[in-house]
């Protein structure tokens, strides 16, 4: 069985507590407990890591970069004016904001 026949996984970091999880590449793997282990051989050699995510690439499910306004666009601003607050006035003092 060649690489291409594996899985491919996305591998995730997070570099100390506190902070997100982020993507830093993709492997291929046999199963889940090699990707984690090639995941933890190949991005941490530098002990840059406190927590390592493995996902399958089949897995994540992802918006369309086309179907951009009707996913991200707020909803009707009549109905919730709070989610924009474009009615409170900022003291001169804060300076832009």
């Amino acid at each position: 069985m060649n690489e291409k026949n594996f899985p491919l996984y996305e591998v995730f970091l997070r570099p100390r507590n506190g902070l997100a999880h982020r993507h830093v590449g993709s492997l291929h793997a046999a199963d889940d407990v090699i990707a984690l282990q090639n995941a933890r051989d190949i991005y941490t050699r530098r002990g840059e890591a406190t927590s390592i995510w493995v996902v399958r690439s089949a897995s994540i499910i992802a918006t369309n970069p086309s179907d951009k306004e009707t996913v991200f666009d707020p909803s009707d601003p009549e109905r919730k004016p709070y989610r924009h607050p474009t009615f409170y006035e900022i003291p001169k003092e804060i300076g832009h904001m």
